[in-house]
């Protein structure tokens, strides 16, 4: 007898799309119209926020709420998202940040740099510092900048703002850019639009089971991206070889020559250019160019990658 196929998950992050589309569109009626769709959402929220912390109270009662059941209800994203509205989330700010920083390094380390939490304000700004260089990149610091914007706004959506300090802003003694932060809680009660610096994180299922060694190409929005794995970290460039201007079709990656065993080589299968993927695909041949690098970020078991806003779509 055939097995039955298990109905597909829904997508969480489409509904949440979809209730604040309803919402607008309650707008249309006037403003008694939206006022009451909005109310209606918070006392449904409310309603199940006061019964998931009921549940989490009976729980810690039959002293089941221990350290593995707390890690898998934060490492699961839904719940983890959905304990977030409530303030019932079982890690604090920092520990959230400092988490989300993590998932982030093994990018900022392919550009040279990485990122220090200063400190977190009572008035929830998150203050940080960005290190090292893009040497040899032609990215800026503010692509950087934005990996770091979407694992800290993903991780804690609560905090108000994200200062982030850069070597070149510590040497003239100047404070770092405010990053304002479009906060879940403000969007069931402001019409602000949402802030995007000209960018999408569009969720790439595909990746995560993506093999070391392997490379994979995907379509990412409207963009097509390729991506490959060197051990635990995954890196994604514009499906695009610098040299022949041609996606990466049948392309393979191998190590460096002379290289360790974490130095990796994406060898395009065209005109045969040779990019270091650690290295932000910086091109190893004598007629130089270099690959577009998208930020990237991993949250327990999901891929989200950073497209311009004008292709996600």
């Amino acid at each position: 007898m055939a097995q039955e196929e298990r109905p597909a998950a829904p997508d969480w992050r489409a509904t949440g799309e979809r209730i604040d589309t309803l919402i607008a569109a309650s707008g249309a009626g006037g403003a008694v119209a939206r006022e009451r769709s909005e109310e209606l959402v918070r006392l449904v929220v409310d309603f199940y926020g006061a019964g998931l912390e009921r549940l989490l109270d009976l729980v810690h009662e039959q002293g089941r709420l221990d350290d593995d059941v707390l890690a898998a209800l934060a490492g699961d994203e839904l719940v983890a998202s959905v304990l977030l509205v409530h303030g019932l989330h079982p890690y604090g700010v920092e520990t959230r940040v400092e988490q989300a920083l993590e998932s982030v390094r093994p990018y900022l380390g392919s550009h040279g740099g990485d990122v220090e939490l200063l400190d977190v304000t009572g008035e929830g700004t998150v203050r940080l510092r960005l290190l090292g260089s893009c040497d040899g990149c032609p990215s800026s610091s503010v692509t950087l900048k934005l990996a770091v914007q979407g694992a800290v706004e993903a991780a804690a959506p609560e905090i108000t703002s994200i200062e982030v300090e850069t070597a070149e802003d510590e040497d003239a003694g100047a404070a770092g850019p405010l990053v304002p932060v479009d906060s879940l809680f403000a969007r069931l009660h402001t019409d602000a639009a949402p802030v995007t610096d000209g960018a999408s994180w569009e969720a790439v299922p595909e990746l995560s089971g993506l093999e070391s060694g392997s490379v994979a190409r995907v379509e990412v929005g409207r963009m097509p991206v390729v991506a490959c794995r060197v051990g635990a970290d995954l890196f994604a460039f514009e499906d695009r070889c610098a040299r022949c201007e041609r996606p990466f079709e049948g392309a393979t990656l191998a190590r460096r020559l002379g290289g360790g065993s974490g130095d990796a080589v994406l060898r395009c299968a065209g005109c045969r250019a040779h990019y270091n993927v650690r290295g932000a695909g910086v091109c190893l041949d004598e007629d130089g160019g270099h690959l577009a690098p998208l930020p990237l970020l991993v949250d327990g078991g999901s891929v989200s990658v950073s497209v311009p806003a004008a292709v996600a779509r």
